[in-house]
C-alpha cells in the first residue's frame, strides 16, 4: 500500500472516523517517545503498557496515572507528558489545522469538518478566525495561571525562578487542560489552605471546562458585538453554575466533621477546599484532601459530578453539562404535559433531545459493562472500581488509589475508556454503525407503554 492508496483511504474516512484515527496515531508515537532513556531518570524503565497508560491520560487529559511522574520522568519526560497534555487539550485535528494554517496550506473541506465536529464550533465562522481565537485564548488564561503558580511556588516552597516557572507553567496547562497531572507525589494535598492557589488551578479548570464557544460568546458579549449569549452558553454556564455551587455545600455540609478530610481546618479552609473540589472532580482531577478518606456520600457525589463532566467544545470529559441540562428541560416539559421541550424562551429540537438521550445511554451502558468485566477480575471494593471506571470515562483523573494495583488487562480497558471518554461514546458509536446509505422510508407508528 503507497502513500496515495493510504490518503486516499484517509480521505474517504467519516469524520468520527479521523478523530479516532488521529488521536490513536498520536497516542502511539507518544508511548514510543516516552519509552527513550532522555524521558527516565537513572535506574527507572518503563515498559509498553505503563507508557500506553500515561500517554492515553495525557492525551486524553485524564491524569490517572500508574507511577509517580515526578520521580520516574527527567524534566524532559515531564515536558512531553506536557506537550501531550496540551495536544490533547486543545485536540488532535486543532492542532494539526493550526500547523496547516501556519505552514500556509489549504484546508480540505472534510478537513474542515473535522475540525468543526472536534471543536463544536459554528459552522458560519472562518477556520483560521476560528483557530486565532482558540490560541489567542490558550496563550492568554495559561500565561496567567502560569505567572501566578510561579509566584506561589517561589514563595512557599523557596523554589529557583527557573524551577517554579518549569512548575508554574506545567500545573497552569494541566489544569486549564482539566488533565489532573501534578509533579508532586501527593498531588496538591499540601496546598489545601493555600487560598491563593486554589482560587488560581480552580480558575484555570473553570475556564478550560467551560468550553472554547462559550468564551469566545462571552468576549463578544462583553465588546458588545452581540447583545445576548448563545443558547449553548447560557445552559452550560447554568449548569455549571448549580454543579459548582451545589457540589460546594454538599461538599462541606458531608465532610465538615471529618477529620481525615477538612473537620479540623477553619471555616473559610473548608469553604475553599470544598469549592476547589467540587471544581476539580467535574473535569480535572486534582486533589488537595486524601480521597481514600472520604465519607461514602461523598464518594457518590463525585461519581455524579464526574459523569456530568464539563461543557461541549471544552478540554473536560463527562457526558457534558449541555446533555444533562437537555434531558432535564426534557423531563421538567413531560412532567408539566408541555408538548416541546422550551429552555430560554427557545424550543429545542428532536434531534437534540434524541442524541442527548442517546449520549446518556450509551455512557451508562459502556460504563457499567466495563466494570463488570473489572469487577470480576479484580478483589477491589465495588465503590473503588467504578470511581475508576467513571473517573476514566469522564477523563478526570481521580483514583481512590488503585490505579498502579489494576491487572494488566484491567489497564487496557482503563485504557479504552479513556479513549471513549476523550471522543465521546456516541462518536465511537457513530464510527462503528454509521453507513453511507440514507432510509428512504418509515415503519408504521405504534405505541408502547412504559412507566
Amino acid at each position: 500500500m503507497n502513500i496515495k492508496t493510504i490518503k486516499e483511504w484517509i480521505d474517504n474516512l467519516s469524520s468520527s472516523r479521523k478523530m479516532i484515527l488521529g488521536f490513536l496515531s498520536s497516542t502511539i508515537i507518544g508511548s514510543f517517545v516516552l519509552m527513550l532513556p532522555f524521558a527516565l531518570q537513572e535506574g527507572e524503565t518503563l515498559n509498553l503498557l505503563e507508557s500506553l497508560f500515561i500517554i492515553t491520560s495525557a492525551i486524553c487529559v485524564t491524569g490517572l496515572s500508574v507511577v509517580d511522574v515526578s520521580k520516574v520522568f527527567t524534566p524532559a519526560g515531564q515536558m512531553v507528558i506536557l506537550i501531550f497534555i496540551q495536544l490533547g487539550g486543545l485536540g488532535v485535528m486543532t492542532f494539526s489545522s493550526l500547523i496547516f494554517v501556519i505552514a500556509g496550506k489549504r484546508m480540505t473541506y472534510e478537513d474542515r469538518v473535522v475540525l468543526k465536529d472536534e471543536r463544536n464550533a459554528d459552522d458560519s465562522e472562518e477556520i483560521s478566525s476560528f483557530l486565532k481565537k482558540i490560541v489567542y485564548t490558550v496563550v492568554f488564561i495559561e500565561s496567567i495561571g502560569g505567572i501566578l503558580l510561579t509566584y506561589i511556588f517561589m514563595k512557599e516552597l523557596n523554589f529557583s525562578f527557573q524551577k517554579a516557572l518549569f512548575y508554574g507553567v506545567f500545573h497552569s496547562i494541566s489544569a486549564f487542560c482539566n488533565a489532573g497531572f501534578s509533579l508532586f507525589t501527593n498531588g496538591l494535598e499540601g496546598f489545601s489552605q493555600n487560598i491563593m492557589l486554589n482560587l488560581t488551578i480552580s480558575y484555570l479548570i473553570i475556564l478550560g471546562g467551560i468550553g472554547f464557544a462559550v468564551i469566545t460568546s462571552f468576549v463578544t458579549v462583553i465588546r458588545k458585538d452581540i447583545n445576548r449569549f448563545n443558547l449553548t452558553s447560557k445552559l452550560a454556564i447554568l449548569i455549571s453554575i448549580i454543579l459548582t455551587f451545589g457540589g460546594t455545600v454538599l461538599f462541606l455540609l458531608m465532610e465538615y466533621n471529618n477529620p481525615s478530610s477538612i473537620g479540623d481546618m477553619g471555616f473559610l479552609e473548608k469553604l475553599t477546599v470544598s469549592f476547589f473540589q467540587s471544581v476539580t472532580t467535574r473535569t480535572a482531577g486534582f486533589n488537595t484532601v486524601p480521597l481514600a478518606n472520604l465519607e461514602s456520600g461523598t464518594v457518590f457525589l463525585f461519581l455524579i459530578l464526574m459523569f456530568i463532566g464539563a461543557s461541549p467544545g471544552s478540554a473536560g470529559g463527562g457526558i457534558k453539562t449541555t446533555t444533562i441540562g437537555v434531558i432535564a428541560f426534557y423531563v421538567i416539559g413531560v412532567v408539566k404535559g408541555r408538548k416541546q421541550t422550551e429552555l430560554f424562551n427557545r424550543r429545542i429540537g428532536w434531534e437534540i433531545i434524541n442524541r442527548a438521550v442517546s449520549v446518556l445511554f450509551l455512557s451508562i451502558l459502556y460504563i457499567s459493562i466495563i466494570t463488570i468485566i473489572i469487577l470480576t477480575i479484580e478483589s477491589f471494593d465495588f465503590e473503588k472500581v467504578i470511581f475508576e471506571v467513571i473517573s476514566a470515562f469522564a477523563t478526570v483523573g481521580l483514583t481512590l488509589g488503585i490505579t498502579p494495583d489494576l491487572h494488566w488487562f484491567s489497564k487496557v480497558l482503563i485504557i479504552i475508556t479513556m479513549f471513549v471518554g476523550r471522543l465521546g461514546p456516541l462518536t465511537f458509536a457513530l464510527a462503528i454503525g454509521e453507513s453511507k446509505k440514507k432510509e428512504e422510508y418509515e415503519y408504521p407508528k405504534e405505541n408502547i407503554l412504559v412507566g
